[in-house]
């Protein structure tokens, strides 16, 4: 199909969450299983059904959906969201499973039995991947074990299901590039990396993306913004780490700052900032 075809850039809902208002706390824990919506950041000015087209018009053919922006997960709604993004040549890129902790001694294997639950979600979207919390606790190494027996499991249940499992540098089970490897190795192929530019901080945060990027398979593109706007030097010395990494697949865009009071100024901001860079490629290699 033509929209497998799509390039580089993907925009998360995250980025829009100001636009797409209301959230629906899906969730293992049984106080927050309802789903009713809420709204943290307000009313919203749009539905998230009308989200590839928007993507369309500004030539990104990419979408990551949070769990929380469903707003239903009824099958005539997944068949019309769906629809959706195959009209607008849209690819469903990733679907964010936004709670649930693997790591976790006490509910860890109640959460991945709530993880495993998406996994017919998102196949149902068409999505890629499926990323999830690799855990929320320190990263002792019976709090890794865990997460790791936890998240093989998971990558079992999805096997044949056209949706792979990925996580994300994220949370405080991975500070650091050893804990990230470490994971990854023990999953063996079975589970991705989905890397965040954003989760971990500078200085240090740099020779860690060096060190991961080489093993992502997606990029979560956040950049950071001062009083004056978009952080150019960290943004750029971010992307300079996914080029010595070796990393060719796509950027997520992830606009998450008050700066712009339009989420699309900061989410198109960044996109020509990347293609600035991937442009400048050439040059970079030949100096």
């Amino acid at each position: 199909m033509q929209h497998l075809q799509n390039g580089r850039f993907a925009v998360s809902t995250w980025s829009l969450h100001r636009l797409l208002g209301p959230v629906h706390a899906y969730s293992p824990d049984p106080p927050d299983k309802s789903a009713a919506p809420k709204e943290p950041y307000g009313p919203g000015g749009a539905a998230l059904i009308d989200v590839p087209a928007m993507l369309a018009a500004r030539g990104v053919n990419r979408l990551e959906i949070c769990s929380f922006h469903l707003p239903s997960l009824d099958a005539a709604y997944i068949g019309e969201l769906s629809d959706a993004m195959a009209a607008s040549n849209v690819l469903f890129q990733t679907l964010l499973v936004e709670d649930g902790d693997p790591s976790h001694a006490g509910t860890a294997e109640r959460d991945i039995g709530w993880m495993a639950e998406w996994i017919g979600i998102a196949a149902a979207l068409g999505a890629q991947r499926m990323r999830v919390i690799a855990g929320k606790q320190k990263p002792s190494e019976e709090n890794l074990g865990r997460a790791a027996r936890h998240l093989n499991w998971l990558a079992e249940k999805a096997e044949g299901s056209g949706v792979r499992i990925v996580v994300e540098n994220w949370f405080d089970l991975l500070p650091s590039p050893v804990e990230m490897n470490w994971l990854l190795d023990r999953l063996d192929g079975k589970v991705g990396l989905n890397g965040d530019l954003g989760n971990w901080s500078a200085p240090a945060k740099y020779d860690g993306l060096a060190d991961i990027m080489r093993r992502a398979e997606i990029c979560h593109a956040k950049a950071d913004y001062n009083a004056g706007g978009l952080d150019a030097e960290d943004y750029r010395k971010c992307l300079e780490m996914c080029e010595r990494a070796g990393y060719a697949g796509p950027f997520t865009l992830i606009y998450d700052s008050p700066f712009f009071a339009d989420e699309w100024d900061g989410i198109l901001l960044q996109k020509t900032f990347i293609e600035d860079f991937l442009r400048e490629a050439p040059a970079r290699r030949t100096a």
